[in-house]
């Protein structure tokens, strides 16, 4: 990784995106600071698109995509894109499944929730697991010997799974944060990430940023993503010098200096 601030602001210039995790990227302490949302603001302003791609709830997504200076948000780590559509207050919801499935998947995860309750009894579903429509998340335990428990016990189920510095998300399907931002971006706005990666900057702190920093050429991690290099198997490229939304604002500025410099 290198500093961010020595960064040649011109080879940000073909950035047509940005794409960011939510949780301790934009946020720090979970706190969504003035600067951070500004710097989402600036980011539209100066003619870029701007994706949240994050393991946070439905509901939650709900009310960023049509409230917040954004063009859709990406949630339940690729479940779903939940569009702003531009020139109303509604939103266009796109999910990773078909329509048809989304009853017998929802059973399914229900199934699993209840099956990790019952191998590791001190498990206990997150908070906003009643705003989930795709996945099923359980608290991060302080204990990580009871971590890898609900881990195995989601994977001995055939959950696909994740972490944070929030959640233990399991979720049925085989995708992930970069397959649903490929879609989007192929089938939203045209554009194919294998051929146009520079037109993404990837914003993000954690272990479920890790295919992100490895396939965009343009990664980010702010500060706190050193906490996590053991498990990210490729570094984010750069490496910002504030934590959560201070170092959000630092990515930000360079794109947006690419663009008017």
């Amino acid at each position: 990784m290198l500093p961010l601030a020595q960064a040649d602001v011109s080879i940000f210039r073909n950035v047509r995106f940005v794409l960011t995790d939510m949780d301790e990227t934009l946020t720090h302490h979970g706190r969504l600071a003035a600067a951070a949302y500004h710097a989402l603001e600036r980011l539209q302003q100066a003619g870029i698109k701007v994706i949240p791609v994050t393991a946070a709830p439905a509901g939650w997504c709900d009310q960023m995509a049509r409230m917040w200076p954004v063009d859709g948000v990406i949630g339940e780590n690729g479940g779903f894109f939940f569009e702003r559509e531009p020139t109303r207050h509604g939103v266009k919801r796109n999910f990773w499944h078909a329509p048809e499935h989304h009853e017998k998947l929802a059973e399914e995860l229900a199934r699993i929730g209840q099956r990790v309750l019952t191998a590791v009894p001190s498990a206990r579903f997150a908070e906003d697991q009643k705003f989930r429509l795709t996945s099923i998340a359980f608290a991060q335990p302080h204990d990580p010997d009871m971590a890898a428990a609900i881990l195995a016990a989601l994977r001995e189920n055939k959950a696909d799974t994740t972490v944070n510095n929030l959640w233990i998300l399991g979720w049925l399907g085989g995708y992930d944060k970069l397959a649903m931002a490929r879609r989007v971006l192929a089938e939203t706005y045209q554009t194919d990430i294998a051929v146009e990666n520079q037109a993404v900057l990837y914003v993000g702190d954690s272990t479920n940023d890790a295919p992100m920093f490895a396939f965009f050429r343009h990664s980010v991690g702010v500060s706190t993503v050193t906490r996590y290099l053991s498990e990210i198997p490729t570094a984010p490229q750069w490496i910002t010098n504030g934590p959560g939304g201070v170092g959000f604002v630092e990515a930000a500025n360079v794109v947006i200096a690419a663009q008017t410099g």
